[in-house]
């Protein structure tokens, strides 16, 4: 068995945790450039991870918070898988990845950073992305700022 270690992420899991939902937060306010908001549907909405795996890291969520995966109504799925296949699209046409994790962690056991609020992962992935300064030196290495990620994306759309 591989064990891999992502000691970078400590950091993140030990900060103090906002009491308000980082999600509804952002979905509330008014200003989606500062937020990293990409696009808003009539249920839903997607937004730039800002503690990204990767450059492009996207998540999409409901505008519901505190709701399971099985109270999803059907116009929540539909919305959301489309936004979805949208922003991979838009992805590939402005980053052109190798390839995509989609994922969704439901439950603090099954790794989820925002625990009340159902959100899908979309990251981008090219071979050999992950490599050395990850491994052993704490750094995570992104090729392009997060705000110009954001004008890429939200350029594609």
């Amino acid at each position: 068995m591989e064990i891999l270690f992502r000691p970078w992420r400590i950091t993140y899991l030990q900060q103090e945790k906002d009491k308000e939902c980082i999600l509804c937060k952002k979905r509330d306010s008014n200003d989606d450039e500062e937020n990293m908001m990409l696009i808003r549907g009539e249920y839903s909405f997607a937004l730039m991870n800002i503690f990204p795996y990767n450059i492009g890291h996207l998540m999409v969520a409901p505008f519901r918070h505190g709701i399971s995966f099985e109270e999803l109504s059907m116009e929540e799925i539909q919305e959301i898988s489309l936004l979805v296949k949208r922003l991979v699209t838009a992805i590939k046409n402005s980053l052109s990845p190798e390839g995509f994790n989609l994922g969704i962690n439901i439950g603090k056991a099954a790794g989820a950073g925002i625990e009340d609020h159902l959100h899908i992962h979309i990251i981008p992935r090219w071979v050999g992305d992950t490599n050395f300064m990850t491994s052993i030196s704490d750094t995570r290495v992104l090729g392009e700022a997060l705000v110009d990620t954001y004008h890429r994306i939200k350029g594609a759309l």
